[in-house]
């Protein structure tokens, strides 16, 4: 196990969990044990009135010749029993970062350092990493027939970085307990990087892309195998991810054109996706994905390997020098930002085409879904490109790292819609400006990946399926940054305020009864306004620090519809 500095923290979340004192660990008091069809799950039970299973084995180690492939489902424990004890492991990460000047300057400012979480736990990292973890409130038991609703966490880090142990989800179940909701936890550990998110033409003949996305479903599956022993409803499941996590939500919705049936039934019946949802990708075997496939192969020593043997080549390679190899590529916590080197590709067979076009031909489970945003989500990913000082190389950046297959005229066009006004984007503040074009970049930054696609996807939702949405600006002010991606988990996993007990209580409402507005009337303190759903008038509920309001979801209207209109070329 490692503790991280905030420097890590920061490379597996972007700027994670929180403004304040983490909660403490639990005293463990004693242990409980789930009998299962693959055997024994021994966890342990914690003073904090949960009960922990961490690190259950739910796949087959993806190593030596399974390396690069799909994972094999795992029948049986090797003894007949697991050890769930401790901290589950963290899959290979892609550690690269940037630190730039600029970044270091900003993250050290008094404001900013008060949103930041000084310490988190990843996890040892190792290949065999396919694992699961469940949390529950003490005393569940299958007998009694509990049948309590699970949320389903998919972390966030770019399809880069992360682990399941990053995220205080426990703090959820004695919350969930209080409001008469309880309800069971569940994370999943998944591939990342060129272990789980590696193109190109030979992995789509291998059959071999977004592998990440298979261990996802492959751990939803498991859920409805064995959540029921741990006193769970299988037919009570709602997704939920942040960031790259949120991203992998809606693949889960779109994967297979929408079938989530496992064996008769939903592996889901509710989505939350907070920071992410719809990510415009080329084909898995298109030139983007191709370059990365080169430079990894070409790293590795395999370059000269005929192409039908080259994965065959990094299927044989040792650990360390495949990862090195994987890290050979930019990272999303640099220059590249959120072109990114490892993500979901359309392949044809798991996810049949780029997310926005399945999302507009209404090819994935409509369930009753929470999405949202930080209100300035692009601030932190443009804090690496201080080189841009002229709308002439914003214009060239966009063009040649972002959008390959655009024209030129095209992101003119885009920008054009983008004025170059020192107010812009809301909650910074007029004075906080780092380059002359960093405003500017954060904004397209944040709305192509975050925003407009989380109202794109708004748009193609059928009006009878309920959806909520939101944006959050309590963290408005803070300077360069305001309200910035990942400023959302602090208050979710590790703070005590009105603003996280609200969110907690939200979310445990949706998870339970698929409305978020069912919380228990005493709380959270008349925070909250009453949320209708966004097909009633399509509006937001904007988080603010002190309380919250309805506002309509139209900001920069000319920019979304240009977006909207020219998404075949503003692909990754």
């Amino acid at each position: 196990m490692r503790c991280n500095t905030w420097l890590l923290a920061l490379v597996a979340t972007l700027v994670p969990p929180g403004a304040s004192t983490p909660i403490s660990a639990p005293n463990i008091t004693a242990t409980t044990s789930v009998l299962l069809p693959a055997g024994t799950v021994i966890g342990t039970v914690g003073d904090d009135g949960v009960e922990y299973f961490r690190g259950i084995p739910f796949a087959q180690p993806p190593t030596g010749s399974l390396r690069l492939k799909p994972p094999v489902r795992l029948q049986s424990f090797d003894s007949g029993s697991v050890e769930a004890t401790g901290v589950g492991p963290a899959c290979p990460q892609m550690t690269a970062i940037e630190a730039t000047p600029l970044l270091l300057d900003v993250l050290a400012l008094p404001d900013v350092q008060e949103t930041l979480f000084f310490g988190s736990t990843l996890g040892d990292e190792r290949e065999d990493c396919l694992t699961i973890s469940v949390m529950r409130p003490k005393g569940t038991c299958a007998a009694t027939d509990a049948k309590l609703p699970v949320l389903f966490y998919i972390f966030g880090g770019g399809f880069e970085t992360g682990s399941p142990q990053m995220y205080n989800g426990s703090v959820l179940i004695p919350e969930s307990v209080a409001q008469g909701k309880p309800m069971i936890f569940v994370a999943v550990n998944y591939r990342l990087g060129a272990f789980g998110f590696l193109g190109g033409n030979q992995v789509l003949e291998d059959g071999a892309a977004n592998l990440g996305l298979l261990d996802q479903r492959m751990g939803l599956e498991w859920v409805a195998d064995n959540i029921a022993a741990f006193g769970g409803d299988p037919d009570a499941v709602t997704i939920w991810g942040q960031s790259a996590g949120a991203m992998s939500v809606f693949d889960q919705l779109a994967l297979f054109d929408g079938d989530n049936a496992y064996k008769n039934r939903s592996l889901f019946r509710g989505a939350i996706m907070n920071s992410g949802s719809i990510t415009p990708t080329g084909p898995v075997n298109g030139v983007n994905a191709q370059e990365i496939f080169d430079k990894v192969v070409e790293t590795a020593g395999c370059a000269s390997a005929a192409d039908s043997a080259k994965l065959e080549c990094l299927r044989g390679l040792d650990y360390d020098t495949f990862v090195t190899a994987a890290n050979s590529v930019p990272a999303y916590l640099g220059y590249n930002s959120l072109a990114f080197s490892y993500a979901p590709r359309p392949d044809g067979r798991i996810l049949t085409a780029s997310p926005e076009d399945l999302a507009q031909k209404g090819k994935y489970a409509a369930v009753p879904m929470i999405i949202g945003n930080q209100e300035n989500e692009g601030t932190i990913f443009a804090l690496f490109q201080s080189n841009i000082t002229t709308e002439a190389a914003l214009v060239s950046y966009l063009n040649d790292v972002f959008f390959h297959n655009a024209t030129r005229d095209e992101i003119e066009g885009l920008i054009a819609t983008y004025p170059n006004n020192p107010d812009s984007p809301a909650g910074i503040g007029a004075s906080n400006d780092t380059y002359p074009e960093f405003k500017r970049l954060a904004a397209v930054l944040g709305d192509w990946e975050f925003t407009f696609m989380a109202r794109l996807l708004l748009q193609t939702f059928p009006a009878t399926v309920p959806a909520w949405s939101y944006l959050a600006t309590y963290e408005s002010g803070t300077p360069i940054l305001g309200t910035y991606h990942a400023t959302d988990l602090p208050h979710i996993y590790y703070e005590t305020s009105n603003v996280s007990r609200s969110i907690q209580d939200l979310y445990i409402s949706f998870v339970d009864s698929l409305d978020p507005n069912n919380y228990a009337p005493s709380t959270p303190s008349g925070y909250l306004s009453p949320w209708p759903t966004w097909q009633e008038k399509k509006q937001l509920l904007e988080l603010g620090a002190q309380s919250t309001y309805l506002i309509d979801d139209n900001a920069r209207a000319i920019s979304f519809e240009y977006i909207r209109t020219h998404l075949e070329t503003l692909r990754l």
